[in-house]
């Protein structure tokens, strides 16, 4: 029960701090946590694997809702939604820069041969498991397609 306790950990302390945009956020992560375990039966506890998937949705949805809400220019609309998905990616592992990517992205596709954009499939399969929680699949998308087309 790692992140549930880290959540109801974090929870309390933004009540006590009075602070809504952290409450929302949590509360967001929370409720997800208990419709993934009850959509997952008599299982009682998330694995890792799908706590940082859940996690990763729920900051990808802030952070997309933020850029429509700057198209529409709606800054009073984007503040609050930048901020939660801060607060949630603050429960993630430590995001990896474009350069640790682009390394991994090489390795794997030197050790599969890939030469063309056919191999994109089996490049991202790889790269995103291993990857897993610690970059974003557009990230890892776009430097897989740059590199396959050079």
């Amino acid at each position: 029960m790692g992140l549930q306790q880290d959540i109801m950990t974090a929870l309390k302390t933004a009540m006590k701090a009075k602070d809504q945009t952290a409450l929302a956020a949590l509360r967001a992560v929370k409720s997800e946590i208990l419709l993934a375990q009850t959509k997952s039966g008599a299982k009682e506890e998330l694995s890792e694997e799908e706590e940082i998937k859940l996690l990763q949705k729920l900051v990808k949805q802030r952070k997309d809702s933020a850029a429509i809400f700057t198209e529409q220019n709606r800054p009073d609309l984007v503040e609050p939604e930048v901020a939660q998905a801060a607060i949630i990616e603050q429960f993630l592992p430590e995001q990896l820069t474009a350069e640790e990517i682009e390394k991994v992205v090489v390795m794997t596709i030197d050790d599969l041969g890939a030469s063309g954009m056919k191999d994109m499939g089996k490049v991202m399969g790889i790269v995103s498991k291993e990857l897993a929680g610690q970059a974003d699949g557009k990230t890892i998308s776009t430097i897989i397609k740059a590199k396959l087309l050079n």
